[in-house]
């Protein structure tokens, strides 16, 4: 056994590299603190990862702009991109990107119980690639992408979205009556609601990445720090909590590294898929 960063124990990690693995990874709180730029030691661990040919996946709750934002910061030209909690797959390519897939969600039903029950909440309505439509602008650097304000709460669902948000105080306690009326709904922050389709997850876009590629289940890894994060903590063969992720979210992986401040991530892509260059 190994002692993990929370101190706990956790079962040793045997991912050989002589096959290709598939490496998925969360963007903020994992590899980045959210408005700011990774650090050299993050950049140089996951350009080890693909040099060692292995396959990344960046895996989020932002919507594709906003990961496909970061992700250029981190050195990545190629690979594939998981958005809006799987509600959107992208391929990358050193000159931009390709949408693969969008799942999108009923948005009336959901703005309709919203603007019922807490008709002080903000919607926004993710554009693919652009921004989102929203009812009233998000405060600066809430939002990844042009803000379009709608001048009616009933043009939210006029075009096709794969995410809703629902932004507000306490707009977390929305969570259970949105899951009720049947879509699927994880809050990022107490005043924060991500809304998509039923079914869709992290975990089922990078299951079809997975068959894809030909990469078999025993080869995947997965790094995050999230409640979102945990059906891709069940997908993957190995998972690994950040060392400051909720109880709920470490007692759900395999293993637990080091916090955003120790560049967890770092050390456990290059610890779980021995990588080190020593």
């Amino acid at each position: 056994m190994t002692a993990t960063a929370s101190g706990a124990t956790a079962a040793p990690l045997d991912v050989p590299t002589s096959t290709p693995a598939l490496v998925a990874c969360d963007v903020d709180g994992t590899l980045v603190r959210t408005g700011r730029r990774a650090t050299p030691a993050v950049v140089d661990a996951l350009a080890a990862v693909r040099a060692a040919g292995h396959h990344l996946v960046i895996a989020t709750g932002r919507s594709l702009s906003g990961a496909v934002q970061v992700v250029r910061q981190l050195g990545v030209r190629d690979g594939w991109v998981v958005a809006a909690n799987g509600a959107v797959t992208a391929r990358l390519d050193p000159d931009g990107y390709s949408v693969v897939e969008v799942r999108t969600v009923a948005a009336e039903p959901v703005v309709r119980l919203v603007t019922r029950i807490r008709p002080d909440l903000r919607l926004a309505a993710e554009v693919v690639g652009t921004g989102y439509r929203v009812t009233r602008r998000f405060p600066e650097r809430q939002l990844h992408g042009h803000q379009e304000v709608l001048r009616q709460v009933e043009d939210i669902w006029a075009r096709p979205t794969p995410r809703l948000v629902v932004y507000g105080q306490w707009a977390q306690r929305l969570a259970p009556a949105l899951r009720a009326a049947g879509v699927t709904a994880i809050p990022a922050r107490v005043d924060w609601v991500d809304v998509t389709a039923p079914g869709v997850s992290t975990a089922v876009a990078l299951e079809s990445i997975r068959v894809g590629l030909g990469v078999a289940s025993s080869r995947t890894v997965a790094v995050g720090d999230g409640e979102n994060d945990l059906e891709m903590f069940a997908w993957a063969a190995v998972s690994i909590a950040m060392g400051h992720a909720p109880a709920t979210v470490r007692a759900a992986a395999h293993r637990v590294t080091g916090t955003l401040e120790q560049d967890g991530a770092a050390s456990a892509l290059r610890d779980a898929l021995l990588l080190s260059t020593a």
